[in-house]
């Protein structure tokens, strides 16, 4: 005890005293390296279309999307993972414009690898965007098919290594796509290819922006709940992330963000691999309405809400404020 008989040897708030101390003892940080920027790519020249659910987020055609990349690279965003949006002519119930070759995707890979092959891209794998029943995988008879969706997946993946994906991102909850995906890129001599599986993708409320900036929502019929995960499970997760790495993925994936920090840490404790979160439109959008009404600091929320994401055990993030982020970290020349 002090001389007043008071308080303990120990004060707590020592260490807290100063920003540098603060700064010395912080068990976790956050830098422009932890950020993975989602981005949506529309066709045509010279586009650059807002989303009114996601403030501050465009749908940009390729050539507004190269220069985009160009500058969060500048700001040290080293990593994209790319959405298409499909003209609605091309959704059928097949989805067979995921494999063609020269679709909107593998354009855009083409065109920000050859601009920017020190940028890293996550590469969608899922038939959303080009299905006609805004489903992930191919609907017969109101069932989501599982094994002739892997056919189309495999496909999928193939064209945009080909095209050149640097990390392949299925993220459609089809049970057994990661090994046949993987022995199919081996066979190809896609060895060094990554895949990211979104291990635990829950059945969330939270996606519906998303959807809107996809345009995928006005053709869903019926709901996800038949292969993506119940937000009620979370020694489901441990299974579905066992599987995939057994599988052969390198990394994982959990989507959504901060409702589910307790599947991250699990996760990571348990597996001990890289481990990713994605920080869905749902909750971006939260954040930027409560800003927009005054009720929350904008850039502190957007920080400290990414910063729960490496507390919890995250490797890196994807959110759709990364360049935003990036500029609020590298400090207030960079604004």
């Amino acid at each position: 005890m002090n001389g007043t008989g008071r308080f303990p040897r120990t004060r707590m708030r020592r260490l807290r005293g100063a920003a540098w101390s603060r700064n010395l003892v912080a068990e976790n940080t956050l830098s422009v390296t932890d950020l993975i920027w989602p981005v949506f790519v529309v066709d045509g020249k010279g586009c650059c279309q807002d989303v009114p659910s996601m403030p501050g987020v465009e749908r940009l055609s390729i050539d507004r999307l190269v220069d985009a990349a160009g500058e969060a690279s500048a700001l040290g965003v080293k990593a994209l993972a790319v959405f298409p949006c499909v003209d609605p002519a091309l959704k059928t119930p097949d989805g067979r414009e995921a494999a063609n070759p020269d679709n909107l995707m593998c354009r855009t890979i083409r065109a920000l690898k050859t601009a920017h092959p020190d940028v890293g891209l996550f590469c969608d794998v899922a038939l959303d965007p080009y299905n006609s029943d805004g489903h992930d995988g191919i609907v017969r008879d109101g069932v989501i098919v599982n094994d002739e969706t892997v056919d189309m997946l495999v496909r999928q993946s193939l064209v945009q290594a080909e095209a050149g994906a640097d990390v392949i991102a299925p993220s459609d909850m089809m049970d057994g796509r990661i090994g046949i995906i993987r022995d199919a890129l081996e066979a190809a001599g896609h060895d060094i290819v990554q895949i990211m599986s979104y291990g635990p993708k829950y059945a969330s409320a939270f996606y519906g922006p998303f959807r809107d900036a996809l345009g995928s929502d006005g053709a869903l019929k019926g709901d996800k709940k038949t292969y993506q995960m119940d937000p009620a499970n979370s020694d489901e997760a441990l299974r579905e992330v066992a599987m995939d790495l057994e599988e052969g993925a390198d990394s994982i994936m959990v989507k959504p963000g901060l409702p589910y920090l307790d599947i991250v840490q699990r996760v990571q404790e348990t597996f001990a691999v890289p481990t990713l979160v994605y920080q869905v439109s749902g909750e971006y959008a939260m954040i930027k309405a409560a800003a927009a009404n005054g009720w929350l600091d904008n850039d502190k929320a957007l920080l400290e809400s990414l910063l729960a994401f490496k507390r919890a055990g995250a490797c890196a993030i994807f959110t759709y404020a990364a360049v935003e982020v990036a500029r609020l970290l590298n400090g207030p020349g960079q604004r």
